[in-house]
């Protein structure tokens, strides 16, 4: 536990301090306590939020996405009961499954200003540790790239099937090739509606000019894989780059996320967008329809779930493979789990290039 060098947490602008002191192991029913930051968190500025006055003092209401209710309910009520004491507010939210606004009612100005501190610390601890349910993606499925990719599998099961760990279920579902640029986790339709929103005024801020209102040539071709030993490969994925040798797509990719990240509908992984096509998990061992992402959590290991398999002959034998070419016209916001007509995975909005 780093005690001089707390969890930093960015919320509206302003950055609040984790109690690592107070903190326990996460239970899906309890929440984590918090501290924000040095002082009494009732006498920070609430500019990041909008606290009206009223006859009986001031009110501030907050939109929660329903599942979340519980974790500012907590155990038996707990979690509530203690917010409303300590702040001398009266907290107020929706029936569960009923979508609407969590109102934070109190006589004093200050009271009001630390609970939904409170609750904005708490709730984005908690998102953090939600399964993703959406991503931005490009989908790689054109038929071309489908055919190939079937010829890969061929090849390898013909040439490497020996190899351990290497079998049939390592690879993935040709209708759903993609790249995956970052994770959601979108709990209610706003939400959902709010990530569209984003996408056309990064279509009209900068996309546009970037591809000129014309699809992406982008060429797929050669095979990495994700860990540091290629005897034990855990993700074997193919290369991407456009057929025009510019960074157009890497330049949009890098954009795209730095937006969303700053929205707040997205967490920040990288420093830049990892453009890469997943061709074998192992975690399409036990699951063909997992994800890119190891664990449905960010923060909890899978390592139990995976099974690595030797990839050095895949990755000496093909190392040149090519997978063909694909004209890359949109950005998709895809829900996981999910399948459309096409056998692609099910589009909640997207950024047409043209």
């Amino acid at each position: 536990m780093e005690v001089l060098r707390p969890t930093l947490i960015r919320i509206g602008g302003r950055i609040y301090r984790k109690n690592l002191i107070q903190e326990q192991a996460y239970h899906p029913e309890e929440e984590e306590d918090f501290y924000a930051g040095p002082g009494d968190s009732a006498d920070e500025p609430c500019d990041a939020f909008v606290v009206e006055e009223t006859e009986k003092g001031f009110q501030c209401r907050v939109e929660v996405p329903s599942p979340l209710y519980k974790y500012i309910i907590g155990k038996k009520g707990e979690t509530k009961k203690r917010l409303e004491t300590e702040t001398r507010t009266s907290i107020s939210i929706p029936r569960p499954g009923v979508e609407g606004e969590i109102v934070i009612t109190g006589e004093q100005h200050g009271g009001v200003v630390s609970a939904r501190t409170r609750i904005d610390v708490l709730l984005e601890s908690v998102r953090k540790k939600q399964p993703f349910t959406h991503f931005l993606s490009f989908a790689l499925n054109q038929p071309v790239v489908q055919e190939r990719f079937l010829q890969f599998k061929e090849q390898v099961l013909e040439k490497c099937s020996k190899d351990p760990g290497v079998s049939s279920s390592l690879f993935q579902n040709p209708a759903k090739l993609h790249l995956t640029l970052g994770t959601l986790v979108l709990l209610s339709e706003q939400e959902i509606r709010k990530a569209c929103e984003l996408l056309q005024r990064c279509k009209e801020d900068f996309v546009d000019q970037i591809t000129g209102g014309s699809p992406l040539t982008v060429e797929v071709a050669g095979v990495e894989y994700m860990n540091d030993d290629p005897a034990m490969t855990d993700v074997l994925y193919a290369k991407v780059h456009m057929k025009d040798g510019s960074d157009r797509l890497q330049v949009i990719a890098d954009k795209l996320v730095e937006r969303f990240v700053a929205s707040g509908l997205m967490l920040k992984e990288w420093d830049r967008v990892k453009l890469h096509a997943t061709v074998m998990n192992t975690l399409f061992r036990k699951d063909p329809s997992a994800e890119e992402r190891s664990s449905s959590a960010p923060g909890k290991s899978s390592c139990k779930e995976r099974e690595s398999f030797n990839g050095q002959n895949i990755l000496k034998l093909f190392e040149n493979f090519s997978f063909g070419e694909v004209q890359l016209d949109s950005v998709r916001l895809s829900q996981r789990f999910s399948s459309d007509a096409s056998g692609y995975y099910a589009t909640s909005g997207q950024l047409m290039f043209s």
